[in-house]
């Protein structure tokens, strides 16, 4: 990195999305893991599918939490991408912490290079504030007071593996929500 540690001195090696589930939905009688999107989290993942479209990130990889409603924020999503990525539904993700999030970027294979990871709060927000040590202008801040239902962080690491990704070597390059894009 440069003096300022801004993202032109960034060689991107891998860059890793992390996003939380849309808001859900919590029908009488139904289980944490089953809960559905509500309409308002339907409508926000459209807005934040469309924002990776403008902004042409596309993850080759995407690691998903087996809940229902990460698995209908993806379909969402997937459904406005041009290009499709190898997805991988993971039941270890359904309210995973940090810890677990971090030990399975850790272990990917190094032929991927931008991966989303779709899961829940709290161990999707601590896993982006473990990993980012700098950050694009008040992003870093935003990140840390809250990591609302459909934000997306976007932290870029200059790194040739995934095993060599810690706590404090990614650029927060954005964060993103769905109230900031309607």
């Amino acid at each position: 990195m440069n003096d300022d540690g801004g993202p032109a001195a960034i060689k991107m090696q891998r860059r890793v999305f992390l996003l939380r589930h849309a808001k859900s939905d919590w029908p009488g009688g139904t289980e944490d893991y089953e809960r559905p999107l509500a309409k308002r989290g339907r409508k926000a993942a459209l807005l934040i599918a469309d924002y990776l479209v403008k902004k042409s990130l596309k993850p080759d990889l995407v690691l998903v939490s087996g809940a229902r409603r990460t698995q209908e924020t993806w379909a969402i999503v997937e459904s406005r991408l041009t290009r499709t990525a190898e997805i991988r539904i993971l039941r270890t993700l359904y309210d995973a912490p940090a810890e677990r999030i971090l030990a399975l970027l850790r272990d990917l294979d190094p032929r991927y290079r931008e991966v989303l990871v779709l899961s829940h709060n709290p161990g999707l927000q601590e896993a982006a504030l473990r990993l980012a040590g700098k950050g694009e202008g008040d992003a870093l801040t935003r990140q840390r007071e809250k990591f609302p239902t459909a934000a997306l962080a976007c932290i870029l690491f200059d790194v040739a593996g995934w095993s060599q990704i810690g706590e404090g070597n990614g650029y927060l390059e954005r964060f993103v929500v769905p109230r900031s894009l309607a």
